[in-house]
């Protein structure tokens, strides 16, 4: 398996699993210590978290069937990742009780989910025509 896609595919089973387990705690644990408004919060990021998990599985397997799987693909599943700790990460401190402003950090986990699957995109069309897979600056 080429390493790339191992990486993501990792990435992936991991980040779904701790999702699962984040979920259920805020289900089973703190359902009955939070506020309603609170528990919304923690039920988006889990939400997010998972799909995003989803996404960097589907850059694992992407990677797998593709001849040179790096520059879009890559940057794909690093954003993606980097959206899971930022956007989710940052919910799920303001629901359990983090400064306000944590949730400045919120949108930038944001850019990095719409990045991630725009770069995902990318890397498809480029991995059909069979050109390189990288970004390129023209």
């Amino acid at each position: 398996m080429i390493g790339r896609a191992k990486t993501f595919l990792i990435l992936g089973a991991a980040f779904a699993a701790l999702a699962v387990a984040i979920g259920a705690f805020g289900a089973h644990g703190l359902r009955e210590r939070l506020a309603p408004e609170a528990i919304a919060l923690y039920q988006t990021g889990v939400q997010y978290h998972f799909w995003h998990a989803l996404g960097l599985l589907a850059v694992g397997l992407v990677c797998r069937q593709t001849a040179a799987p790096g520059g879009w693909l890559a940057t794909a599943g690093w954003l993606l990742a980097t959206g899971i700790v930022l956007f989710s990460g940052s919910l799920y401190a303001l629901a359990l009780g983090a400064p306000r402003a944590t949730g400045m950090v919120t949108p930038l986990g944001g850019i990095a989910f719409i990045g991630g699957w725009v770069a995902l995109a990318m890397g498809v069309v480029r991995a059909g025509r069979g050109e390189e897979n990288r970004p390129s600056m023209d």
